[in-house]
């Protein structure tokens, strides 16, 4: 049976105004939700699963030393085994436990990015388990920027691997009531926090060879890398194909899909709309129900934000079929969500 804890009250603001303006009423909520993190940590110390919020989705963590705990997640998710798993730390330090590569380059951007939305693929140590990394040499790491997360992370006091708290293939959850839908009685706690600041799955960049890798767009863009560190940062060709060996996690090809079918219609936005508009109609007066995600041309920011809790929301309306207007590749965070948006209609793609 899972524990349903709610942990909403450690959040950014608690913490600022307990830490800042001594706010005792904070810290009070505080406390009352570290002594819920304490039993989850246990769990994790134990072997077992818990579902956690990030300031990018929610994550299903266990114990990623330990390859009985990280099988947990494999069948809690129903996640394939071909699919590597980020491991999330709580200190910058404690990456030395996982890789023994630290560049000028890689200090750069950890002390730029963390703890933030930035996933880091380097050469693994001998302690990470073949199965938190799907066999390859690398490992993916980060550190979250979510006090709950973090809290848990030390409280457990070992890394945690974990990918997004969904059914594996489904849109990740952003929001508690979506980890509770998909993984009630799948994992043994679930840490129930407020909706997640991004809302899609952090930047991962490959820092194992002589040139970065953005295996995974994100929030940290390549525009904010090159400021960082300079140089040449590379896009892997892999994210706008059907990778059947996913180098990365989510570079898998059938990934975030909703229930029903959906496509993404592409092109000069008042095209788009009269597109949407006419096949809206055409399967409305056959009887299909039909839902549509639209999103303002420059709300690059909130179309991350809301993505996966609009196919989530869709979901429950029982729509038959999923009709969204594609957003612009030419910046950079529209192009993380269109990667998203991609997999999640199957690269079913209209151009207009």
């Amino acid at each position: 049976m899972t524990k349903i804890f709610d942990v909403t009250n450690l959040n950014r603001d608690t913490v600022q105004a307990s830490e800042e303006f001594g706010d005792d009423k904070a810290y009070q909520k505080i406390e009352e939700v570290l002594k819920l993190v304490d039993i989850a940590a246990d769990v994790i110390m134990n072997g077992g699963t818990v579902a956690f919020p990030t300031e990018t989705v929610y994550g299903i963590g266990a114990n990623a030393l330990d390859p009985a705990a990280v099988a947990g997640i494999f069948e809690a998710k129903g996640r394939p085994s071909d699919n590597p798993i980020i491991v999330h730390i709580a200190r910058a330090s404690d990456i030395t436990q996982l890789t023994t590569k630290l560049t000028p380059n890689i200090i750069k951007l950890i002390d730029e990015f963390w703890p933030g939305p930035l996933t880091l693929v380097l050469p693994k140590t001998k302690a990470v388990p073949d199965i938190v990394t799907a066999g390859l040499p690398t490992v993916a790491i980060r550190m979250p920027d979510d006090p709950v997360a973090l809290s848990l992370i030390r409280k457990a006091g070992c890394p945690i691997a974990a990918p997004s708290a969904n059914i594996s293939g489904k849109p990740s959850p952003t929001r508690g009531q979506h980890v509770v839908d998909d993984l009630d009685g799948r994992v043994d706690v679930i840490l129930r926090g407020g909706d997640c600041r991004v809302g899609i799955e952090s930047t991962v960049l490959d820092m194992s060879g002589e040139t970065p890798i953005i295996l995974r767009p994100g929030m940290i863009t390549k525009e904010d890398i090159i400021e960082v560190i300079g140089g040449k940062v590379a896009v892997d060709p892999g994210i706008e194909d059907q990778l059947e060996t996913p180098k990365s996690p989510g570079m898998k090809y059938t990934h975030y899909a909703p229930d029903a079918p959906m496509t993404v219609f592409e092109g000069r936005r008042d095209k788009v709309l009269a597109e949407i508009d006419r096949v809206r109609a055409i399967n409305e007066a056959n009887g299909i129900k039909v839902g549509v995600i639209m999103f303002e041309e420059s709300d690059f920011v909130v179309a991350a934000n809301e993505f996966f809790a609009r196919l989530r929301e869709l979901d429950k309306q029982g729509v038959d079929l999923i009709l969204a207007g594609a957003l612009s590749r030419n910046n950079s965070l529209g192009f993380a969500v269109m990667n998203r948006m991609m997999k999640s209609a199957g690269y079913n793609i209209v151009k207009v």
